[in-house]
């Protein structure tokens, strides 16, 4: 399609974070993670630029799905500050239920949502003022859940309402307005 604009996001595998339900630090994947992406391949499409955020598990995942990506920092995790390596189930309740409904809270000293959806917001802002070319980016589950929410102008609410799976891919076309194709 001339002119489309094709932005592939890739998740990350699992790591021991996902598992145990805790934020990560930089960390590899776990040997699950690993053996999940085995065999799995991405033929990025001609003169597509291929991105990776700058940790250590989208860098492997990258590199086991055969991509030589470029690092870029708008595709970093959302920073949990003060609370990285912290079991979510170790947090007080109240503090949980804010950060998951307040989206500026930031009391860990990292990033808010809104923080993130910004940043994407400006990385979404530079794809589409360059020339349509597609892009496949392996990032966070964080990261891809903030580009649909800018990308379809959802509620900011919806950000925790949005699964993203170890290893999935999502799909987005941008010609005058980003839409998301399942696949």
């Amino acid at each position: 399609m001339p002119g489309v604009r094709k932005l592939d996001l890739i998740s990350h595998g699992i790591t021991d974070a996902l598992r145990a339900a805790r934020f990560p630090a930089d960390e590899p994947l776990t040997p699950a993670g690993r053996a999940a992406l085995a065999g799995r391949t991405v033929e990025p499409p001609a003169g597509a630029q291929v991105l990776v955020g700058p940790e250590r598990r989208t860098r492997e995942t990258a590199r086991l799905l055969g991509l030589d990506a470029a690092p870029l920092s708008r595709l970093r995790d959302l920073d949990a500050g003060a609370w990285c390596g912290t079991r979510l189930d170790t947090l007080a309740p109240d503090r949980l239920h804010q950060w998951r409904t307040d989206p500026g809270y930031r009391e860990h000293g990292g990033e808010s949502v809104l923080d993130l959806l910004e940043r994407v917001r400006g990385w979404l802002t530079e794809l589409t003022a360059a020339p349509p070319t597609a892009t496949v980016a392996v990032t966070h589950p964080a990261v891809i859940r903030a580009v649909l929410v800018v990308a379809l102008d959802a509620a900011t609410e919806s950000f925790w309402r949005i699964d993203v799976a170890p290893g999935s891919r999502t799909r987005l076309h941008h010609r005058g307005a980003w839409t998301l194709r399942l696949t």
